[in-house]
């Protein structure tokens, strides 16, 4: 797919999703800062104050119509393809991506960011070492076993599905070894990791050192495979 059709394919989930959302200012703040670009960057861009971005994000302002949301999101992907474009080249990549379902158990994107806290609190995860980021914006479930001996790093990357803003959960976890050396190769790195199958007791005594060292955070959860499962996809 070239950057153009995933410029366009981009554009239309955006705005997708913004129109549809319960909650459009949420959403809208979500992919704002999926794309790391400031209120103020946002509102130069369009040309309006930044106090206009922050009324619609927060609901202080009604909600914007269509030809408002087309705006915002061509200006969001505007201010991509200046810095380079790498948030619709990695779009371009995930849409080119396929994974078989005993690799990826589930891989969602949420229409708004979460608080870690909650994403923890819905699998019984307990954090083992904290982060540099306190929310996601989705999560990938992955059979670590069959990730790492079957999937190139480009490929691993993928798993991040549309944004690094996620928790990446590794299932068939003995002690960690090996998710946390993955990590150490492939970058940028997600926002969380969750070890699933064991307990802090379990896990090996370097990984959240590891963890630290590359500042996403850490964490470990025993709940049963199939319960995760349907708790993830409650979420957000």
């Amino acid at each position: 797919m070239t950057d153009r059709g995933a410029r366009r394919d981009l554009a239309e989930k955006i705005a997708g999703e913004i129109t549809l959302s319960t909650d459009p200012g949420a959403t809208l703040r979500k992919w704002r800062t999926d794309f790391d670009i400031s209120q103020t960057d946002l509102a130069t861009q369009l040309d309006v104050s930044s106090s206009v971005i922050s009324d619609y994000e927060s609901g202080r302002r009604k909600s914007p119509g269509i030809g408002v949301i087309r705006r915002i999101v061509e200006a969001l992907l505007d201010i991509d393809e200046h810095r380079g474009g790498g948030r619709i080249r990695q779009y371009a990549r995930v849409l080119s991506a396929g994974f078989e379902s005993d690799i990826v158990q589930d891989l969602r994107e949420y229409p708004t960011t979460i608080p870690l806290t909650r994403f923890y609190n819905a699998i019984d995860a307990t954090e083992v070492a904290s982060g540099n980021q306190s929310t996601i914006a989705g999560h990938t479930v992955v059979n670590s076993i069959e990730a790492i001996t079957r999937l190139s790093s480009e490929e691993f990357y993928r798993l991040y599905g549309q944004s690094t803003n996620r928790a990446l959960v590794f299932t068939h976890v003995t002690r960690g070894e090996s998710p946390l050396v993955a990590m150490r190769v492939v970058t940028p790195t997600p926002n969380a990791v969750v070890l699933h199958g064991l307990t802090e007791d379990d896990l090996w005594e370097h990984a959240p050192a590891l963890a630290r060292i590359d500042g996403f955070s850490l964490a470990v959860t025993n709940k049963d495979l199939e319960e995760m499962l349907d708790a993830l996809r409650q979420l957000p």
